[in-house]
């Protein structure tokens, strides 16, 4: 594969550093840190390469080294040092920036201390690296082995160090921190190529667990977000324009929709490792049982998202009712969430807690059902108030794959009509709120695509599922990159997402690896 150094930028499995074009054809070097923009970490701007008088282009970008004219390399010699190694017996090779220049003879450390070893050794390992990283990506269709090699690439650079062990991040591109449910869809790609890498995002998120139960939103390298009180300063303003100044003041636990379970099952279908089943199970059983004792402010037995942020959708049109929302997405969650934990208990010899939690399963999805069809949808409530917007997580109850026939029916004929099909947006396309490139709004997003795909397959739709993920893989194959979302009315990046995104990666990779 091949990097263009703007959406994919130049950077390495553990390294904060990234290498980015500049408009004037220099490049500029900036650190990935959490909650700053890369504008203001930025180490070195204007780098130019010349061999005498004459600039040297830039040939291509590998994910292993930097190639210019005339054999100018620019390489990781590890994860905190840049250098610049010119060819062998070459002179008269030099390079520029702002604020200085050096000759490269015949290495020159950009960022770093001076590497130890020649440039061929220099050279050599860091392709080694890359290639050893390669040889455990998934198998996948040949007419999607170059998007998989990027996706793969994307989840390998986006492991860096936080708080002393390694996290996969979302992206080096504004998301430098381990993130809750990005981490379970993470983990679901990683499993194929490293299984205990995998088992590792979960531990951390569990390590981070609070006594009471809930599981963080985010875990970073100052601490963790788990409440209000943690909350950026740029998040509490977004979040008070958002929902018109409504943004909860008080102290509102944050976190995000609960899939851990899923995701611990997920990995063990591959890799099986009872003794990692039994290690987080309590966890799993105090983070479920969360939700029903400190988010269910109504006591109705149907839990709520209390902040934006918890749902994962913070831009969703629900919000604009207020910050507090209770759509069909999470209690279909919960209630999945009880069949596998009743799969991890039966794994660990738990028979009793097995049964208890598939009773409980089938408890909520009856009560989900009777106070929340309204014999054409799932609804959302938001206060008092219900939602008018329609919008994927009306569908997301097919992700129990416990739902009575005639209304899992109905589901699949709303998701297969205009409204919905196909790849699925986060609003219905016909909704009077849809709006192709507003985040929440409109957009793709894989997540909300796999776990219908999912719950398609659990809920006996097996054609449906496969006829989705040929669209989805399609789109993703087409559209040009790993994005944070698509337009889906183009299938190409909406203009404000991210780029080089992780559970786009690991989702990508886990649909065209079981595809085959």
């Amino acid at each position: 594969m091949v990097l263009d150094l703007d959406e994919r930028p130049y950077t390495e499995r553990g390294s904060r550093l990234l290498v980015m074009g500049a408009e004037d054809g220099t490049l500029w070097i900036a650190r990935a840190l959490y909650e700053t923009r890369l504008s203001a970490t930025t180490v070195l701007t204007g780098l130019r390469v010349r061999a005498g008088s004459r600039e040297l282009a830039v040939r291509q970008a590998l994910p292993y080294r930097v190639e210019f004219e005339d054999g100018v390399v620019l390489t990781f010699a590890d994860r905190d040092t840049l250098v610049l190694l010119a060819p062998e017996a070459g002179e008269g090779f030099n390079a520029s920036w702002e604020g200085g220049e050096a000759e490269i003879a015949p290495c020159l450390t950009l960022v770093g201390a001076a590497p130890a070893g020649d440039r061929e050794a220099i050279v050599a390992a860091a392709e080694s690296r890359w290639r050893g990283w390669l040889e455990r990506m998934p198998a996948v269709p040949d007419d999607l082995r170059e998007r998989a090699e990027m996706a793969w690439w994307t989840l390998g650079v986006n492991l860096i160090d936080i708080q002393g062990r390694e996290s996969l991040i979302p992206s080096k591109y504004g998301y430098v921190g381990l993130w809750n449910w990005d981490s379970y869809f993470h983990a679901i790609g990683l499993r194929h190529g490293d299984p205990e890498l995998a088992r590792e995002q979960i531990r951390i998120l569990l390590d981070n667990q609070r006594p009471d139960g809930l599981i963080p939103d985010v875990v970073h390298d100052h601490g963790v977000l788990a409440e209000t009180t943690d909350l950026p300063r740029s998040d509490l303003a977004r979040m008070d324009q958002h929902v018109g100044g409504g943004a909860p003041r008080e102290l509102v636990p944050i976190t995000k929709p609960p899939l851990a379970a899923w995701a611990v099952w997920k990995i063990h279908e591959v890799a099986p490792d009872r003794g990692f089943l039994a290690e987080v199970y309590e966890r799993l059983v105090r983070s479920q049982e969360w939700w029903f004792t400190a988010s269910d402010p109504d006591g109705d037995g149907l839990a709520e998202y209390l902040h934006p942020y918890s749902s994962g959708l913070d831009d969703s049109p629900i919000w604009d009712l207020g910050p507090r929302a209770e759509p069909p997405d999470l209690n279909a969650y919960l209630a999945f969430q009880y069949d596998r934990l009743a799969d991890i208990a039966d794994a660990l010899g738990h028979a009793g807690d097995a049964a208890r939690w598939r009773g409980r399963a089938q408890e909520l999805v009856d009560l989900l059902v009777a106070r929340r069809w309204d014999g054409a949808r799932f609804t959302t409530l938001v206060g008092d108030q219900v939602a008018r917007t329609r919008t994927a997580l009306d569908l997301m109850p097919l992700f129990t794959g416990r739902l009575p026939r005639e209304i899992a029916d109905t589901l699949v004929a709303q998701l297969t009509s205009a409204s919905f099909w196909a790849p699925v947006p986060s609003v219905a396309y016909d909704d009077p709120d849809f709006d192709p490139e507003a985040m929440w709004r409109g957009p793709v997003w894989l997540n909300v695509n796999y776990l219908i795909i999912d719950g398609l397959r659990r809920s006996g739709y097996p054609q449906v599922a496969d006829d989705l993920t040929a669209r989805v893989l399609e789109l993703v194959r087409d559209g040009g990159g790993l994005y944070e979302y698509w337009n889906p009315l183009t299938g190409t990046k909406a203009k404000r997402a991210t780029t080089g995104f992780g559970w786009s990666s690991a989702l990508f990779l886990d649909l065209a690896a079981t595809s085959r």
